[in-house]
């Protein structure tokens, strides 16, 4: 690039490589300091929870609560942002670019890209979700409209209407796993696309701020962005690995006796780890993306089963009135300051978006890594109204066929612990035992798919972009996801696994505020270069 229009756009990737400082040993590719800091921290983190799990439980518990009632209104506030960020560059001329330029093709066909990206994204949590929270939000809201109404709701219900308190209920649930958090994985994944397939940076958090940083990304600046990248992620997903030995524990208690201990849900976390370190070895293309396509087969297998056998009439409709009223309710749910009570703004949506901000460089990276070839318009429409599409329809067959079994008089499914809700729900259509133990082995390869692929981005991170970093360590970011979702279980349980997707979520936000800021700076600059002529495929 050598014209006076795009004098000093390009990076200079030969200043990259000299700061990479990488260094060769133990069969790991160092990536000074981003590593060593990363990994001296987890360890240390580690050790000091698994010694001292009583203060340890002390302090999460202190620390979500602190977090959530005094900076709610900045991770709802940066959400809506993303949201908005992400509409207004489908509709923008920045829309055609296509990432990797105009000769790229896409690496994956659409059902293989859809479902890593999907089995990335939501799984472990659809599962835990998908019955939980629906019949959570109904419950009160019944609870509320039947005495007052201001005690609880984001929107107000009518005083002992039924129907009023399940469009209320649904559309509150999929309020947390529709646009918001997509557009949060969309910001994340079109910005490392971007950068990495049309500019050549390397495929890490870092390379978002070369626009802001120029060539300071490669000294300190960018080690604190990369290092902070890498505690979101690994926190981000040990609360999702949290969340899903619960459900499989309380499963496998529900059907087959097997002790719900928190010693059983370490032995899980070691087998399951010890399973996805072989999807680890293999690849994303052998290990992850079977591994993938098999669970989204096995979820629509159950999905429709579910449709099929349950309320199929009320689920037709529910699937169309709670779009209605999610579209109808998403101003109002999303307002910081509106008329919602404490439990639900910091209770749900401001853990729920901390969550995802914090799992943001893990499935961001990851979509970046599957996307090449898609124009920008392309990859924001199908990563943002896709999964929710199919998020409003998992949660209305799920959600709908709960609260219809409640209405018939069956309190089993409110009265039932979280984790344990999908099965007692299941246990109420036919061929239950089969239905259950396809949720348990859902739950299980959820599992591993993100332990797996999470620790394919972790590794990318801590070897400065590259993707064929030594096998070494990949294992070793997998094995330490799991001792951290061991340490958080032991010292608090789900409330610390919270509480620490909620303490990395939040610098997360505003360092993703920036990287929207960088993004659109670099889409600028791609318009008026001949990257967006010349990058091959």
């Amino acid at each position: 690039m050598t014209d006076e229009t795009t004098a000093g756009i390009e990076p200079s990737i030969s200043d990259y490589e000299v700061g990479q400082d990488n260094v060769q040993k133990f069969g790991l590719d160092f990536h000074n300091p981003v590593f060593g800091i990363s990994a001296a921290v987890v360890i240390v983190f580690v050790a000091a929870t698994l010694l001292m799990p009583g203060l340890s439980e002390e302090f999460f518990g202190w620390l979500r609560p602190a977090l959530t009632a005094q900076f709610d209104w900045v991770f709802m506030m940066t959400a809506n942002a993303f949201v908005l960020f992400c509409l207004f560059l489908i509709v923008s001329p920045f829309g055609k670019i296509r990432l990797g330029g105009k000769l790229a093709t896409p690496d994956y066909s659409y059902v293989s890209w859809l479902s890593m990206l999907f089995a990335a994204g939501m799984g472990i949590g659809l599962m835990f979700y998908g019955v939980s929270e629906p019949m959570t939000h109904y419950a009160e809201s019944v609870a509320a409209t039947a005495g007052s109404p201001e005690s609880w709701a984001p929107l107000a219900g009518a005083p002992g209407d039924v129907e009023a308190s399940r469009r209320l209920g649904m559309a509150a649930t999929i309020f947390h796993w529709g646009l918001h958090p997509w557009a949060i994985y969309a910001v994340v994944g079109l910005a490392l696309a971007f950068f990495s397939y049309n500019w050549g940076l390397p495929l890490t958090i870092r390379s978002a701020f070369y626009p802001i940083l120029g060539e300071r990304v490669w000294g300190w600046p960018g080690h604190v962005v990369d290092t902070l990248a890498v505690f979101a992620t690994l926190f981000g997903l040990a609360t999702s690995l949290g969340f899903g030995a619960e459900q499989a524990i309380a499963g496998l208690n529900y059907l087959f006796g097997v002790p719900d201990t928190a010693l059983s849900r370490v032995v899980l976390i070691v087998v399951i780890t010890a399973i996805a370190l072989g999807s680890v070895v293999a690849g994303l293309d052998t290990g992850v993306r079977r591994l993938s396509e098999l669970n989204m087969g096995l979820a629509f297998l159950l999905l429709a089963f579910v449709f099929l056998v349950g309320p199929t009439m009320t689920i037709l409709s529910g699937i169309f009135h709670n779009t209605v009223a999610y579209l109808a309710d998403i101003v109002p749910l999303s307002n910081p300051f509106g008329r919602t009570d404490d439990n639900f703004r910091t209770g749900w949506t401001t853990f729920y978006w901390a969550w995802w901000m914090s799992w943001s460089p893990f499935v961001g990276m990851f979509i970046a890594r599957v996307s090449r070839g898609r124009t920008i318009r392309e990859f924001l429409t199908c990563v943002l109204i896709v999964p929710t599409l199919v998020s409003i329809v998992w949660m209305s067959v799920f959600g709908e066929t709960a609260i219809f079994e409640t209405i018939a008089g069956f309190t089993g499914v409110t009265d039932a612990d979280l984790p344990v809700k999908l099965f007692v729900m299941l246990g109420q259509l036919p061929l239950s035992a089969i239905t259950s133990v396809i949720g348990i082995v859902l739950v299980i390869v959820f599992f591993v798919t993100s332990s797996d692929s999470g620790s394919l981005v972790i590794d990318t991170i801590t070897a400065g972009g590259k993707t064929d970093s030594p096998v070494p360590q990949r294992v070793f970011w997998a094995v330490f996801e799991g001792l951290v979702a061991i340490a958080l279980l032991l010292g608090g349980g789900l409330a610390s696994l919270q509480a620490a997707a909620i303490a990395t979520g939040f610098p997360f936000a505003f360092l993703l505020l920036a990287l929207c800021v960088g993004t659109l700076m670099g889409l600028r600059r791609e318009l008026k270069s001949p990257f967006l002529e010349t990058t091959a495929a």
